[in-house]
């Protein structure tokens, strides 16, 4: 640490600005010995054309505006002349067309130096960046200064708001490939002046750096760039804020170096006065990092029985990140709490005090804060704040203690609490207590907005409560709210969830009464219903429908029809309506068409829509894990595995549901290497979870007790649903249940497995689907031993468990052992004598009942031949 602290303030100490003479070296420096970018190779594509997409426009005609994406060869033939001569070139040169050429000359060897793309060219050279992108040539003629200043003019970037962020990815990319002085020089030379936000890009860049690697002289040297940039800033005037310094002092805190903390928050006191109370933010944590309780409790000790309620506030804010509760209490005692700053710090406290269940407290600040006239309707907010940050506490019971402190504490309702209650019931999936909700909103006579409805209905359909869409519609129209069009498309969906298809109509009839008009996402739900249901002449008057209400199919109504064709000739009719409709082919428009024509047999016809130009670039890979998906859905997994394999070639990644369809699929014996490299690739936890599943039933399957175990215990580190887990190991033994032939050693080694390796008691369901095991498989002996389970987990057999062992022992030829057990079972319940007489006629009677009936029939025919 001692080394590491030296090294930093010699940094520091020695820091210098990018006037600096050896900047220039630095510059050329970085750009030879760039490191190679961590981001996708679609990043730098969509980076590469923004650069080319944000070159200065020409005074040429359009018509020639796309010739740059391809260069031509006269551009080959130039690519040997210095950068430098190439500006001027495009400044100089007379006619129209020759400076469009230098300019795009221009821009591409730009392009070059920003995406990398300096192999085998003189690029490289230490004149580089030395280049007048910008330049003041003095002309003799007015003419040709005007032209100048209005080229100039044209240089000058100008963005909207939807090209601010593909800026900052591409200053991002600057800073990693060139280094934070080379960025700085090429955007300065762009004509873009480098503001707060693009030095904070950077500063966040060199600290993710310093972050990431091992090495720690590699750290400190990121650092120091990102400190470069920080003192730049300052030279040049910009207000130095918490985005700003934030990270550097995060870092030095992760790091414990105290007195560099110490050395850079002086300079940010000199900038910035007001940070005073941010900055006591960061020193209590920092001495809470490194573990000095007598700076912690100095620290408090300097603001005990004073008012500096800011710095108070502030290290009650580290000291609730870190669940201090001891000190937080002794805090909380100091605290005015009406004479914090602001309603956001309030929240922070009240939050803080939630995480520490210190309701005492919460209860004290809201009483306090009531003898404020104007603080109304921010207590109930401030109570939603303390509920909803409780550990571990279920969205019914936060709604109860709101309502309970609501009521305790007489505080008036608000809209805002309301809404974000709601809010909570939604992302739960708690719809009936969003809507009970809503009804007190109306009680309380509270303003109730239409997007609350709209939430609600989204959360009905992620929750698979369709029918609830009866009851919001009601309390719509009772309460005379105005709908929108999003409201309506999201009833008219749960009805044809519900395949309530005369209720999404009469839905459709409503819009004419409320002066709305009708969306072709109406009747696309519509139309997609009536295909989910096999019904393709209803979905086809769907489409006339559409026709009727001068409404045109777009790219979702064409991707249901083609992608539900049931003939080549029907794709080929409607592939044709859509080029003649104008409708931009999509990439739904694409999978259809790979989902048709795998569903028709057509396989190489599947394949070849890949080769359409009209996909888009950035969609590709998306399409080629439907073809995937496609291919191994209809039985054709090797050339499934093929395109995936292509796809893993090109550096790419296969979709997450393509993956587990092909997991699905992959059934055969031998391919458990396939398919756990196919789990690797499933990094959202819900896939991966997902996928585990499947390959764990595959191991069952195939009796493949170590990989299948090894599978269970990564599953059960990963997941903390106890339930379920413990559906999965029902599943396992369900499977050993099914499988021809059952193998009950298998099933007994798993559970065994089960107890001792992970350490899991297994489930009533379990032993039940092992016992019935034993009785596919005619095994007394095994049976026996399942019997014994139930006492070994603690599990009190019951009617299911003795009608169960009594089928094994019919199965198995033991039916005195049998005719001892039936008087076990009460026959009292008519479905259980119905179950057992079943029993009986399955698994047939015992030896001596079948010789005396043989001895029975013998004497009959004796009888009838005498």
């Amino acid at each position: 640490m001692s080394a590491k602290t030296r090294t930093l303030t010699k940094l520091l100490s020695s820091a210098t600005t990018y006037s600096d003479p050896t900047a220039k070296n630095l510059t050329r420096s970085a750009i030879t010995s760039a490191a190679p970018l961590a981001s996708s190779a679609a990043q730098e594509l969509n980076l590469k054309n923004y650069v080319r997409f944000t070159e200065a426009p020409d005074s040429s005609s359009s018509s020639s505006s796309s010739s740059h994406l391809k260069p031509s060869q006269s551009d080959k033939s130039s690519s040997s002349k210095p950068l430098s001569e190439l500006a001027v070139e495009s400044i100089r040169i007379d006619t129209a067309a020759s400076i469009s050429d230098a300019k795009r000359e221009l821009c591409s060897r730009i392009n070059s130096i920003l995406c990398g793309d300096t192999d085998d060219s003189p690029l490289s050279d230490e004149h580089l960046l030395d280049v007048p992108w910008l330049p003041t040539i003095s002309q003799s003629s007015t003419s040709l200064r005007r032209k100048e200043n209005t080229r100039f003019r044209k240089q000058k970037w100008v963005f909207n708001s939807s090209q601010g962020n593909r800026f900052g990815l591409l200053l991002k990319l600057c800073t990693h490939k060139l280094g934070t002085n080379a960025t700085i020089n090429v955007f300065g030379r762009l004509g873009r002046e480098t503001g707060v936000k693009e030095f904070n890009a950077m500063i966040e860049v060199c600290i993710e750096k310093a972050r990431n690697t091992d090495d720690e002289d590699v750290a400190l040297e990121e650092f120091h760039r990102a400190y470069m940039v920080f003192e730049t800033m300052r030279e040049r005037g910009f207000k130095i804020g918490e985005e700003t310094y934030g990270p550097f002092l995060m870092f030095i805190i992760d790091m414990g170096m105290v007195e560099e903390f110490h050395f850079f928050c002086d300079n940010i006191k000199k900038e910035n006065p007001t940070s005073l109370t941010r900055l006591a933010y960061y020193e209590m944590l920092l001495w809470i990092k490194v573990g000095d309780e007598d700076k912690i409790h100095m620290l408090l000790a300097d603001t005990h029985g004073s008012n500096a309620s800011n710095f108070n506030e502030s290290y009650l804010a580290a000291l609730c990140e870190v669940d201090r509760q001891e000190e937080v209490s002794m805090l909380l005692d100091t605290i005015d709490i009406k004479k914090v700053s602001s309603k956001e710090s309030r929240e922070r406290i009240f939050k803080s005090l939630g995480r520490l269940t210190l309701e005492s407290h919460a209860k004290k600040f809201i009483l306090e804060l009531k003898s404020t006239d104007d603080e109304g309707k921010e207590l109930s907010n401030l109570i939603y704040s303390y509920a909803k940050s409780i550990p571990n506490i279920p969205v019914e019971d936060i709604l109860v203690k709101f309502k309970n402190l609501q009521d305790e504490l007489k505080v008036v309702s608000s809209s805002v609490s309301y809404e974000k209650l709601i809010k909570a019931c939604c992302e739960s999936l708690e719809v009936n207590l969003g809507i009970n909700l809503i009804d007190s909103m109306f009680e309380d006579g509270l303003t109730v907005r239409i997007h609350m409805f709209n939430s609600l209905l989204t959360a009905c359909y992620a929750s698979c409560d369709y029918n609830l869409v009866h009851r919001i519609k009601s309390m719509i129209d009772d309460h005379n709210i105005k709908p929108n069009a999003e409201t309506y498309r999201n009833m008219i969906s749960l009805c044809v969830k519900m395949k309530d298809f005369d209720g999404a109509y009469g839905m459709i009839k409503d819009l004419e009464r409320l002066n709305i008009s009708p969306t072709v996402n109406m009747y696309n739900a519509i139309m997609g219903g009536y295909f989910r249901q096999k019904n393709f002449d209803k979905a086809l008057m769907v489409l006339k429908q559409m026709e009727a209400s001068d409404l045109t199919p777009d790219s979702h109504t064409f991707s249901y029809i083609i992608g539900n064709c049931s003939s080549e000739d029907d794709i080929i009719k409607y592939r044709k309506e859509l080029d003649e409709s104008g409708v931009t082919a999509t990439k739904h428009i694409f999978m259809a068409l790979i989902n048709a024509y795998a569903a028709c047999g057509l396989f190489e016809k599947a394949k070849q829509v890949l080769s359409d130009k009209k996909i888009p670039i950035d969609n590709l890979n998306e399409i080629k894990s439907v073809l995937v998906s496609a291919l191994a859905s209809h039985g054709q997994m090797t050339k499934a595995l093929d395109i995936y394999d292509e796809i893993k070639q090109d550096a790419a990644y296969l979709e997450p549901k393509s993956v587990i369809c092909l997991i699905e699929h992959l059934q055969s014996e031998g391919e458990l290497s396939r398919l756990l490299e196919l789990l690797q690739q499933l990094k959202d936890f819900d896939f991966w979870d997902d996928g585990c599943a499947r390959i764990i039933l595959y191991c069952v399957r195939h009796k493949l007790l170590g990989p299948a175990v090894d599978l269970l215990k990564q599953r059960m580190e990963k997941c903390t649903n106890e339930t379920a887990t413990e559906v999965l190991f029902d599943e396992a033994f369900c499977e050993i249940a099914e499988t021809e032939p059952t193998d009950v050693q298998f099933g007994l080694d798993l559970l065994q497995a089960i107890k001792e390796d992970i350490g899991i008691r297994p489930s009533r369901r379990s032993i039940d689907f092992l016992l019935s095991a034993c009785v596919n498989a005619k095994d007394l002996d095994r049976s026996f031993i399942v019997w014994k389970e139930y006492q070994t987990a603690g599990l009190p057999y019951n009617v299911l468990t003795f009608v169960r062992m009594y089928q094994a022992l019919l199965a198995s030829g033991a039916h005195k052992a049998a005719k001892i057990l039936l008087e076990n079972i009460h026959d009292d319940d008519p479905h259980v004598c119905h179950v057992l007489t079943a029993c009986r006629l399955t698994f047939g009677k015992s030896a001596s009942d079948e010789t005396k009936e043989k001895k029975k029939t013998t004497k009959k025919k004796e009888k009838k031949v005498k």
